[in-house]
């Protein structure tokens, strides 16, 4: 198995769905034509190499197998569970993949597989194709076969992820590009906000609604007087999230959130995760001292743990609101610049402890258009 390094620490690779499901209907593809019950599979992966995993024959299912998924080092939803895999011998030569129980169908445009098909994305079921024919190939078959994949628990696990948000009902989805979960990387969560992205420019609408978190989601409710539901959260994907309404041929995008995080957008930060960024207190004391904090104030600002207890500091000092005006400025600024033309980018910033801080000049006008997009 394959190990990657993370913040000094060794941590070990797992397997995609995908990549299940293809071990699984290539053991199945080989019990079906031979009648034999193999206990490991070598399955190609997208980008070269192969990986050799552990399967079962399902008793009493015919010709079926299954693998248990391996996340790694990762924290995944699907780590544990088994994917299955059902395959019937045809005489068209040709292998047609379906879903079964537990795997989640398509309801929303946007997404990698049309309205009403299952949620077996195009690398899986390439990598699931490709594996079925080498067995056929081997076993001396001419023929296809008819492929299901399923998961026993895929419903109850499917709660647990972002699927139903993104419009893929009872089920998991079968994913993957490269076979290999690569832990500790930020790359799922960008792809399921570039999902979610899809899924609102395919309905039509030409300006976007985003939150961080769910506290973004409480702000935009009940200050801006918008559906919670319509937001796309980006949690600290900044960049990511305005390059993908860019792609999508958004016109105009609302971030909504809490001053703590968008503050660090002022210092042109795109990834706001305190791992890779936390200037937030230097970002605050610079613009505080230019609207004339002191010395004495600004070393209490760079003292302060936690955002709302540096806007205490400015608020005791009489330039809360110039700096935090001075801020969403900033913020507007770099925000549009990472955008380019064709895409406007409003903020609206808040704070749990002091309430609504403010706006940046569209974004009331903004907020209105959503309004009428989401109802």
């Amino acid at each position: 198995m394959k190990y990657v390094y993370r913040d000094s620490k060794m941590l070990r690779c797992g397997y995609t769905t995908g990549t299940c499901a293809a071990a699984a209907a290539m053991a199945a593809a080989m019990h079906a034509a031979t009648g034999a019950v193999p206990d490991t599979v070598s399955v190609a992966l997208p980008k070269g190499g192969s990986l050799d995993l552990a399967c079962s024959l399902v008793d009493g299912e015919g010709s079926t197998f299954e693998v248990v998924k391996d996340g790694g080092d990762d924290v995944d939803a699907t780590d544990g569970m088994a994917i299955r895999a059902t395959v019937t011998l045809t005489d068209e030569p040709r292998v047609r993949i379906s879903g079964g129980r537990g795997i989640g169908k398509v309801t929303k445009g946007g997404l990698d597989r049309p309205i009403g098909d299952h949620a077996i994305n195009t690398v899986p079921r390439l990598m699931i194709s490709e594996s079925v024919s080498a067995a056929l190939a081997k076993a001396g078959h001419d023929g296809g076969a008819d492929v299901t994949i399923w998961a026993p628990e895929g419903e109850t696990v499917a709660a647990k992820t972002f699927n139903e948000r993104l419009g893929i009902i009872g089920g998991i989805s079968i994913l993957g590009t490269t076979g290999i979960v690569d832990p500790m990387s930020s790359q799922a969560l960008v792809d399921t906000i570039r999902a979610e992205v899809s899924v609102v420019a395919s309905e039509g609408a030409d300006h976007l609604l985003a939150v961080p978190g769910n506290y973004g989601k409480g702000y935009a409710e009940e200050l801006e007087g918008l559906d919670p539901d319509f937001a796309v959260k980006f949690g600290n994907f900044l960049g990511p999230l305005i390059d993908n309404a860019s792609e999508f041929g958004f016109r105009g995008l609302l971030i909504v959130g809490n001053f703590g995080k968008l503050v660090k957008a002022a210092g042109g930060i795109m990834d706001t995760h305190s791992r890779n960024s936390d200037s937030r207190m230097e970002i605050i004391a610079a613009h505080a001292a230019a609207e004339g904090l002191g010395r004495e104030g600004v070393s209490e600002v760079l003292g302060c743990v936690a955002t709302d207890a540096a806007l205490d500091v400015l608020k005791d000092h009489g330039v809360m609101g110039a700096t935090v005006d001075r801020l969403i400025g900033r913020m507007h600024h770099y925000l549009n610049a990472r955008a380019g033309e064709g895409l406007a980018v409003e903020v609206s910033v808040h704070s749990s402890k002091h309430g609504f801080l403010g706006r940046s000049p569209g974004a009331l006008a903004m907020a209105e258009k959503i309004r009428g997009i989401s109802k």
